[in-house]
């Protein structure tokens, strides 16, 4: 061990190097650069040490080398990786865990933490269920599900989070534990919402639902027409079922070659939809926003639940990009109209994307095994800012997102969505936006009991309580 805490020696390298089976590297290795990736290319990771993790057993390595030489971990997955600086860390990638088995028929799931949600879907789809996936198919389902997990489903059935019933995870001790309810339910609470702040996950188990299809997909109107959309989408979710979720974003597309042909270089508002009940009902629910004028793209209809992807259309390929997030209590004809006015038709707006989602339903229920996912009763809608640049335009872009949440004030909780929070979120009082008050308080208490050192602290941190 070396003398000094925070270092390392040659030495303690080949010692690691030598327990683990996966690739140990240090900043100018060959493999380095290649092993740290991320989706936002605003982020770039500088790790003391990279662990590229092949099973339980290197994670347990590389946590307690971290701990024997003080030195915080991070972890990165295989889908969007962390939005957070690993500067100074031991990284760990668990990429290489891959695991993925789905029992129909018992209607459980057990996912590595590598696994992307593509591949899930890939999977499933072929017997006839169906999870509670991201909007993106990069994402990866261990990290997109402990954040909570917000997807196309979730007015009917809730949080991904509230449907996990077992979780494999290296603590900060290097003890792998299986955590359910009985064995550990503090941790069991805690690891569902408050995503890397107590271990490393390496597989997660849940449950899933048939579903071969249902009615939903996108329509792509012209910018002219998003102050219709957005109001009537406003008195629209005023009353619609939980089967039902519904998004619309405002998208201000390039001239590249991924977006099609008829939506690119222009601002379109795009509806995007899925209702688990029947075909026709859900044209009925749908109609009057085609009764609204003549859209560029008409893509709703009976959709293969393989086919799920097609709904937001996210992009797949690597971006720079600033994000910002906040959750509404009411959507009043005010707020659209402030939300059209910093990204609407005019407003000369530098934002990729500005979204509106229907919240509500199961999202803001209790699930019968509670756990940390905060905001949920409060909040009925979900705004979801994406601005692209280079560094050189970072603060002009962060500054233009804020002022638009800050236009949003009246209406908002004032609360944050941990999936949707990113680097200028990482400070531990912003952090907290993310829990109920009583929940950060336990979490700081768990945190305490766990992790007291904060090894685990390149993330949205939660702090051990004093």
């Amino acid at each position: 061990m070396s003398s000094t805490p925070g270092t390392f020696s040659a030495a303690d390298i080949a010692a690691l190097t030598a327990t683990v089976a996966g690739p140990v590297l240090v900043p100018g290795d060959e493999g380095y650069a290649e092993e740290i990736p991320t989706y936002n290319l605003t982020v770039v990771h500088t790790p003391a040490v990279v662990v590229g993790a092949t099973s339980a057993a290197d994670v347990q390595a590389a946590v307690r080398f971290a701990a024997a030489h003080d030195l915080p971990v991070a972890v990165l997955g295989a889908g969007h990786g962390s939005s957070v600086s690993s500067a100074g860390s031991v990284l760990i990638t668990t990429r290489r865990l891959t695991g993925l088995a789905i029992d129909e028929t018992a209607k459980t799931a057990r996912v590595e933490a590598g696994v992307r949600w593509g591949e899930f879907v890939e999977q499933a789809s072929k017997l006839g269920v169906a999870a509670l996936n991201g909007s993106s198919p990069t994402v990866t389902v261990v990290s997109y599900t402990l954040g909570g997990g917000l997807g196309p489903f979730g007015r009917k059935y809730g949080y991904a989070a509230d449907h996990v019933t077992a979780l494999d995870v290296v603590t900060p001790d290097g003890e792998l534990r299986h955590v359910t309810a009985e064995t550990e339910p503090d941790l069991f609470w805690a690891l569902r919402g408050a995503k890397g702040n107590f271990g490393v996950v390496i597989a997660i188990e849940f449950t899933v639902f048939p579903l071969q299809a249902f009615y939903g997909g996108g329509i792509f109107f012209p910018g002219e027409l998003a102050g219709e959309v957005l109001h009537l989408f406003r008195e629209w979710t005023k009353d619609l079922p939980e089967e039902m979720s519904a998004s619309v974003g405002l998208l201000h597309l390039p001239p590249a070659p991924f977006v099609p042909e008829p939506l690119r270089d222009r601002l379109v508002a795009h509806l995007r939809i899925t209702y688990l009940g029947g075909p026709a009902d859900g044209a009925v629910l749908v109609q009057p926003f085609r009764e609204l004028g003549t859209p560029i793209i008409d893509a709703v209809g009976p959709m293969p639940y393989a086919a799920i992807a097609a709904v937001h259309s996210d992009p797949v390929d690597p971006l720079p990009i600033y994000e910002h997030g906040a959750l509404l209590r009411e959507l009043p004809a005010e707020a659209v109209d402030t939300i059209l006015r910093y990204a609407g038709p005019g407003s000369d707006s530098p934002l990729v994307l500005a979204e509106v989602r229907h919240m509500g339903g199961a999202l803001a229920r209790t699930p019968e095994v509670p756990n940390a996912v905060g905001n949920r009763d409060q909040t009925l809608y979900n705004v979801f800012l994406v601005a692209a640049g280079g560094p050189p335009d970072a603060a002009a872009l962060h500054a233009y997102e804020q002022k638009l949440i800050d236009a949003l004030a009246p209406w908002s909780t004032g609360r944050r969505y941990l999936n949707f929070m990113f680097a200028n979120d990482a400070d531990p009082q912003t952090a907290a936006l993310a829990y109920a008050p009583e929940s950060y308080e336990r979490l700081a208490g768990i945190k305490r009991r766990f992790d007291p050192a904060n090894l685990f602290r390149i993330n949205h941190n939660i702090p051990p309580a004093n």
